[in-house]
């Protein structure tokens, strides 16, 4: 089941984005942050564990996209389900949470820049609507290596609809 995030949570969220660290698909990052760290890079709003047995499998948060205020509706969505969990819907199931929060919270558009590689991201993305807008050819080197991006983004219908322009 999905349910909000809660401080409780921080050791099973930081390890699975280990586990996402460790397939060099996920993330330029390279290190783990500390929960502080983590904790304030993220929005208060809109962060969900998926949890099976008592046992947190996947999280979803959502980071602002810049600190202009013009911006404060638009975020970037990050999603990471436990190794050897993934393909179990737990990513459709925080990602659906996290689409309904961000509206409730007055996000209107939400970004993601997902490696080409990672097809099953991208699967995940084109189900709920994301479209590509572009990709970042050799924006950044992890290990070493030049690795691009795929920009996508999810307009709000249910914002867009609201101030009908």
């Amino acid at each position: 089941m999905v349910r909000e995030m809660q401080q409780a949570d921080s050791q099973n969220v930081l390890e699975i984005y280990r586990m996402g660290l460790e397939t060099r698909n996920a993330t330029f990052e390279t290190q783990v942050p500390s929960w502080q760290e983590w904790d304030t890079k993220h929005l208060p709003h809109s962060r969900f564990v998926f949890e099976e047995n008592g046992k947190v499998t996947g999280w979803a948060a959502l980071t602002p996209f810049s600190a202009r205020e013009v911006y404060a509706g638009v975020a970037e969505v990050s999603i990471y389900v436990a190794s050897g969990l993934r393909g179990k819907k737990i990513g459709s199931n925080l990602m659906e949470q996290v689409i309904i929060s961000s509206e409730l919270n007055g996000i209107w558009t939400l970004v993601s820049s997902v490696f080409p590689e990672n097809e099953a991201t991208l699967r995940l993305h084109a189900k709920f609507g994301f479209r590509i807008i572009g990709k970042r050819e050799r924006i950044a080197r992890l290990d070493g290596k030049w690795r691009d991006t795929i920009l996508l983004e999810r307009r709000s219908s249910v914002i867009f609809n609201e101030n009908n322009s």
